[in-house]
C-alpha cells in the first residue's frame, strides 16, 4: 500500500466523535431542559453545538480528498469516479427524504419537509466531489473565495439577516413552499435551517475540508495549523459585518468553524496518527451515515409506538428529577442514547460490517 492510500485513523475517529455529538444534541430527554452548551444559538452566535455540523462537512471534504485524489493520480477514469460520487450523493439525499417520511408518520407533522441534514450532506458531497475531480487546487481556492464573496453579497443584498425575512429564507420559501422546516403562522413566511440557499455556505465548508484533506495526505500539518488560524481570524473579523449564524451558514460562520475544524483535525492527526493515541470514536466513524440514520429511525419508532415518553419518565425523569432537577435526567437520557448506539457500532465494527450508502 502506498503512502497516498493510507487510511487515517484520525479522520475516522474525528468523524465518529462528530456523529456521536450529533446524536447527543439531537436526543435530549426533555427539549425544555437542555444545558446551554448543548443547544444551538437562537439565531446569531455560535455555541459548541453549532460546531458539530460544519465539523462533519469539513471531515466529509477531507475524506473526499483522501479517497479521490490518490485515484486521480493513479489515472483512474474520471468519468467513472464522477458517476460514483453523484450516485452516492443521490443515495444520501434519498435516505434523508425517506427519513422525513418516517418523521411525518411518527410526529404527525402538518407537512412534509424536503430539505434536512442528510439532504445537505448528500448535496455537498456530490458537488464538492465533482469539484475535487474536475477543478485544479489553485482554481478550487478561487472558487471558494468567489463562493464566499458571492454568498456574502447575496445576504447583504437581501437587506436584513433577521429570521424569516432574510433573502435565504425568502428564496427557500418561494421554491419549496410549505415544505420548509418552519412556517410563521402570523405572516405565512417560511424558513429552513438546511435550506437550498444556505447550502452555498455549507458547500464552502466542504471545499475547505477538501483542501485540508489534501494537506493531510501530503503530511503538511503546518498548513493545517496556519490555515486554521487565518480562517478563524478572518471569520472573527467578518462577523462584525455579518454575524456567525448557523441557520444562514454565513461566510463568517464558514471561516470561523472551518478554522476550528482545521485545528482539531491537525490535533487529531498529531495525537492519533503520529503519537499512536487510541482512535476513540472510530467505530462511529466507519459507520457514520448508518449510525445517524439508524438512530433517527429508532427515535421515530419510539415516538410512533408511544414508547418514548414512558421510557423517559420511568427510566430517567421519574426518579432523577426530585433528586437532581430536570436537566440531569434530560442529559442522562441523551448519554444513554449515544451509549446504545456506541454498542451497536462497536458490534458492527467487531464483525467488520460496514454500511456504505
Amino acid at each position: 500500500m502506498s503512502a497516498t492510500d493510507t487510511r487515517f485513523a484520525s479522520v475516522d475517529a474525528l468523524r465518529g466523535i462528530t456523529v456521536a455529538a450529533m446524536l447527543l444534541v439531537n436526543n435530549p430527554g426533555d427539549w425544555g431542559h437542555v444545558y446551554a452548551p448543548l443547544e444551538h444559538a437562537a439565531w446569531h452566535g455560535c455555541t459548541p453545538t453549532d460546531l458539530i455540523f460544519p465539523m462533519f462537512l469539513f471531515i466529509a471534504g477531507a475524506s473526499i480528498a483522501l479517497a479521490l485524489l490518490p485515484r486521480l493520480e493513479r489515472g483512474d477514469d474520471v468519468g467513472a469516479l464522477t458517476k460514483t460520487v453523484l450516485l452516492r450523493g443521490a443515495r444520501i439525499v434519498g435516505l434523508g427524504l425517506f427519513l422525513h417520511l418516517c418523521a411525518l408518520w411518527a410526529f404527525e407533522l402538518p407537512h412534509y419537509r424536503v430539505m434536512g441534514v442528510l439532504q445537505r450532506i448528500g448535496l455537498c458531497f456530490a458537488l464538492a466531489g465533482v469539484v475535487a475531480l474536475h477543478v485544479r487546487p489553485r482554481t478550487q481556492w478561487a472558487l471558494l473565495a468567489a463562493l464566499l464573496a458571492g454568498y456574502a453579497w447575496l445576504l447583504a443584498a437581501g437587506g436584513t439577516l433577521e429570521p424569516f425575512v432574510n433573502i435565504a429564507s425568502r428564496i427557500d420559501h418561494a421554491v419549496l413552499g410549505v415544505h420548509v422546516y418552519q412556517l410563521d403562522a402570523a405572516t405565512g413566511s417560511g424558513h429552513d435551517p438546511e435550506g437550498l440557499v444556505s447550502t452555498l455556505g455549507a458547500l464552502a465548508t466542504t471545499l475547505l475540508g477538501i483542501r485540508a484533506g489534501d494537506w493531510l495526505r501530503r503530511g503538511d500539518s503546518r498548513s493545517l495549523w496556519m490555515a486554521g488560524t487565518v480562517a478563524m481570524l478572518a471569520g472573527w473579523a467578518l462577523s462584525y459585518w455579518q454575524p456567525f449564524n448557523k441557520n444562514l451558514w454565513t461566510p463568517a460562520y464558514v471561516l470561523w468553524t472551518g478554522g476550528i475544524a482545521s485545528w482539531v483535525l491537525a490535533a487529531f492527526h498529531a495525537l492519533v496518527d503520529r503519537r499512536g493515541w487510541p482512535a476513540l470514536g472510530r467505530a462511529f466513524g466507519v459507520n457514520a451515515i448508518a449510525a445517524y440514520a439508524g438512530s433517527a429511525f429508532m427515535l421515530y419508532a419510539l415516538v410512533a409506538f408511544g414508547w418514548l415518553e414512558p421510557l423517559y419518565q420511568h427510566g430517567f425523569a421519574g426518579w432523577m428529577t426530585p433528586r437532581f432537577g430536570p436537566f440531569v435526567p434530560s442529559l442522562a437520557y441523551a448519554l444513554c442514547f449515544v451509549a446504545v448506539w456506541w454498542g451497536v457500532v462497536r458490534l458492527l465494527d467487531a464483525r467488520k460490517v460496514y454500511f456504505k450508502i
